[in-house]
C-alpha cells in the first residue's frame, strides 16, 4: 500500500440497490435480462412499429424476462442468478450516472467492487452519449469473490454510463452486494434536515416516515426529519404515529402551522435547516413514496460538488411505476413555461417495454433549470445567499427558485438513480378551478422577475389566449380566478406573504357563483341529457387547421357573444364528455354540457351566459392592456423586492403568526 493510500479511505458513491416483496412491479428499474444490447426502440424506429417482435426480442421487453425472477432476490443488495442465465443491472436504479458526476465533481476516477459467492462472469460496459455500449473488462469469478475494476470518468464529457452484468455458470452465482466507490482523504459528510409538506395526508406522511424507519442507513447523516403539518388531520394522531417516532429515534419533529401552501411549508424547512446548521435542506412531498437509498446518493453526489449546487431526484407515476414522467425540466425563457431539454427526450418512458440499454436518449447527460420539490436538496449556502422560497402558496415556487438560484451562479442537477413515486400530471388537471388563480399570477410574477425578454416575450399573448379558451369552454370559475390574479398583480410583491393563508378560502368562496364549479359524484345526479346528435349535428368536432385558427377563433367567440342558447339547454344538458374529451375547441360548440373532472370523482355541469362572457372578456382586456402599459414598472418593482420578502426574517415573521398552538 503506498502512503497516499494509506491516508485515503473508500468512501461510498452508490450501492446496488434492489426493490422489496412490495415492489414487484417496478422490478425493471432495478434490474433485468440479458446482456448489454444497444437496440434502439424510440416510437419512429423500425423495431417499434413491428407488430409481432422476433422471439429473441421478446425477452428483452417483458418485466424481468429470462433470467430475472423476484423470488431470486435475496435482499435489498443480494440476489442469486440462476444457472446458465445472464442479469444486466445497466438499470435506472443501478447503472451508475458517471456523465453526471464527470461533469459537476472534481471526481475522475471510481471503483466499482462486486462481491459474488459460486462461479461466472462479471463484465463492465459504459455508454456514451449516442448510447453507443462499448465493453469495458470481463473477469471470471469462482467461490467467495470480490471483482475490482478501476474506472476513468473521462470520456463522458456529454453523456454515457457505466453498469456490469453477471453470468452464471453451471451451478449458479449468487450477487452478495455492489458499490462504487472513490478512494479519497477522510472528509465529513453534510448534514442534512429531511422537511416534508403536508395538508391532510397523514396516512402517506407517516407511511413515509415508517419507509425511513426500515432504513436507518438512509438517515445516518440525516440531522433531523421535519414535518410542516399545515392541515386538520394531524399527523401526530395518525394510528402508529408512537411507534414510528420511537423507531425514527428521536429525529422526528412536527411543526404545525397554518395553511401557507406548499411554499409555506417547504420554506418552513428551508428555515429550519438554516437555523439547525444543517448543510442541506431535503424537500419531500406528502404523498409520495421515497426510494431511501436516493437519499444517500443524493448526498454523496451534493457532497463533492465544485460548488454548493441543487441536487434532485427524478419522478416516476405512482400508478404505473414502471413509467418515468420527465429526465429533467428546463424553462422555456420566451414563454415562460416548464419545457424538456432537447428534442430527443420522450415524457413517461416505461422502463417495462424499453430498458436503459435500449434507449438511446437517456444516455445523454441532461442539465436542467429546476427540479420539482417532489424531491429535492438544497444546500444551505444557497438559501443563505439567495433567501428562501418566494411566498406564492403553489405552483412555480420551485421553477422559479431554480431560475434565481442560477441567475446567482447556483447549478441544479437533476440526478439519475435517485427518485420517489408521485401521482402523475395526467390524473390531474390543477389549470382548471381553483389552482388557476395561483398559475396565472405566478407565472406572472416569475416572467416578471426573470424574463430576458420585452414585456415578458409571449406570455401575455398566450394569457389572453387562455383567457378566450377557458371563456368558450364555460370554465367561469376558473376564468374568475385567473382575472383575481390579474388584479393581484398590480397591488405588487410587498402583499404576497399577507395573503399568503387568506387568498385561497377568498378563492374558494367564490365556487357557489358558478355552476361548473358545483360537482356531483355520479351523472344520475343531473337531469339526463337531450335525445339527439348534439352540436355540429353529431359530427366529429376536431382542433381546426393552424392556418383556420383564428377565423374559427373569431366566428366561434363571435357566436358566444351573441347567440341566446337554446332554452331547452338550462333545463337539461345537450350531452356528457368524459375529461378526455372536454378540449376546449369542443366545449366551445356546446350551450350546455355535464364534465367529468380529471380524477374521476365527479363531474359538473357547464351552462353557457353570454353576459357572462362579455363581461369577463372585456375585464381580461382591459386588464392586459394595464399589464401591458405598467410592465416595466412592475418588473422593477418585483425584481427589487425578492430579497426582502424571501429574507428569513420576512419568513420568520409569517412563521410566527401562523404558528399553531406556539408550536
Amino acid at each position: 500500500m503506498s502512503v497516499v493510500e494509506a491516508e485515503h479511505k473508500l468512501a461510498v458513491l452508490q450501492r446496488v440497490v434492489l426493490p422489496t416483496e412490495s415492489q414487484v412491479d417496478t422490478l425493471p428499474l432495478y434490474v433485468d435480462a440479458g446482456s448489454a444490447s444497444g437496440i434502439r426502440l424510440r416510437e419512429d424506429d423500425e423495431l417499434a412499429r413491428t407488430p409481432k417482435l422476433p422471439e429473441d426480442k421478446l425477452q428483452l421487453f417483458s418485466s424481468g424476462g429470462p433470467g430475472v425472477h423476484f423470488d431470486d432476490i435475496l435482499s435489498r443488495r443480494s440476489m442469486n442468478v440462476r444457472p446458465g442465465e445472464q442479469v444486466s443491472f445497466g438499470t435506472y436504479f443501478n447503472a451508475f450516472p458517471a456523465s453526471y458526476w464527470r461533469r459537476w465533481t472534481d471526481v475522475r476516477t471510481v471503483r466499482l467492487e462486486v462481491a459474488t459467492q459460486g462461479g461466472g462472469t462479471v463484465t463492465v460496459s459504459k455508454s456514451n452519449a449516442r448510447g453507443s455500449i462499448q465493453h469495458v473488462e470481463s473477469v471470471s469469478v469462482n467461490g467467495t469473490e470480490t471483482a475490482i475494476f478501476e474506472l476513468t470518468l473521462m470520456p463522458f464529457g456529454d453523456g454515457g454510463w457505466y453498469w456490469f452484468d453477471l453470468a452464471a455458470g453451471h451451478d449458479g452465482l449468487t450477487l452478495e452486494g455492489a458499490q462504487w466507490t472513490l478512494l479519497e482523504a477522510p472528509r465529513a459528510n453534510g448534514q442534512v434536515t429531511l422537511e416534508i409538506t403536508t395538508m391532510n395526508k397523514p396516512d402517506y406522511c407517516l407511511n413515509n416516515a415508517r419507509l425511513l424507519a426500515a432504513n436507518p442507513e438512509a438517515l445516518e447523516n440525516v440531522k433531523e426529519i421535519l414535518i410542516v403539518d399545515q392541515g386538520t388531520k394531524k399527523v401526530r394522531d395518525e394510528p402508529g404515529f408512537a411507534e414510528v417516532s420511537a423507531a425514527l429515534g428521536g429525529k422526528l419533529r412536527i411543526i404545525d402551522q397554518g395553511n401557507l401552501g406548499g411554499s409555506g411549508g417547504f420554506a418552513r424547512g428551508m428555515y429550519e435547516a438554516v437555523e439547525n446548521g444543517s448543510d442541506y435542506a431535503l424537500l419531500l412531498d406528502d404523498d409520495v413514496v421515497v426510494e431511501p437509498e436516493s437519499i444517500l446518493r443524493m448526498l454523496a453526489f451534493s457532497d463533492r460538488c465544485k460548488k454548493p449546487t441543487i441536487v434532485g431526484g427524478h419522478m416516476f407515476d405512482l400508478h404505473n411505476r414502471s413509467v418515468l414522467h420527465t429526465f429533467g425540466e428546463v424553462v422555456d425563457p420566451h414563454r415562460i413555461v416548464p419545457a424538456i431539454p432537447h428534442a430527443d427526450m420522450d415524457m413517461r418512458h416505461d422502463f417495462s417495454i424499453a430498458n436503459l440499454r435500449q434507449t438511446s436518449w437517456l444516455h445523454r447527460r441532461v442539465d436542467v433549470d429546476y427540479n420539482g420539490w417532489w424531491m429535492c436538496m438544497i444546500p444551505t449556502a444557497v438559501i443563505r445567499e439567495i433567501g428562501l422560497s418566494l411566498p406564492l402558496f403553489i405552483k412555480w415556487d420551485d421553477a422559479e427558485y431554480g431560475l434565481r438560484a442560477r441567475a446567482a451562479g447556483f447549478a441544479t442537477v437533476s440526478l439519475p438513480g435517485a427518485a420517489v413515486w408521485h401521482v402523475s400530471w395526467l390524473d390531474k388537471d390543477d389549470m382548471v378551478g381553483w389552482q388557476s388563480y395561483f398559475h396565472e399570477r405566478n407565472r406572472l410574477i416569475t416572467t416578471l422577475i426573470h424574463s430576458p425578454y420585452p414585456k415578458g416575450g409571449r406570455v401575455l399573448r398566450e394569457s389572453v389566449q387562455a383567457d378566450v379558451k377557458h371563456l368558450v369552454s364555460m370554465q367561469y370559475f376558473t376564468e374568475h380566478g385567473r382575472l383575481e390574479a390579474l388584479k393581484d398583480i398590480f397591488k405588487g410583491p410587498e402583499q404576497l406573504h399577507e395573503v399568503l393563508s387568506t387568498k385561497l378560502p377568498e378563492i374558494n368562496a367564490l365556487r357557489a357563483r358558478y355552476a361548473d364549479a358545483q360537482l356531483q359524484e355520479n351523472v344520475d345526479d343531473f337531469p339526463s341529457p337531450m335525445l339527439g346528435r348534439g352540436p355540429m349535428g353529431g359530427a366529429p368536432i376536431g382542433l381546426p387547421n393552424k392556418k383556420d385558427l383564428v377565423s374559427w377563433g373569431i366566428k366561434t367567440v363571435a357566436r358566444q357573444l351573441v347567440k341566446t342558447p337554446a332554452p331547452e339547454s338550462a333545463v337539461r344538458p345537450q350531452g356528457v364528455l368524459a375529461h378526455r374529451d372536454s378540449r376546449w375547441f369542443r366545449l366551445a360548440h356546446y350551450d350546455s354540457v355535464v364534465v367529468t373532472n380529471a380524477e374521476g370523482t365527479g363531474m359538473s355541469w357547464y351552462k353557457r351566459d353570454p353576459k357572462l362572457l362579455r363581461s369577463m372578456l372585456a375585464e381580461s382586456a382591459r386588464l392586459h392592456v394595464r399589464l401591458v402599459k405598467e410592465w416595466d414598472e412592475l418588473a422593477g418593482r418585483y425584481r427589487g423586492a425578492v430579497a426582502e420578502i424571501t429574507s428569513m426574517a420576512a419568513w420568520k415573521k409569517t412563521f410566527d403568526e401562523h404558528s399553531v398552538d406556539g408550536r
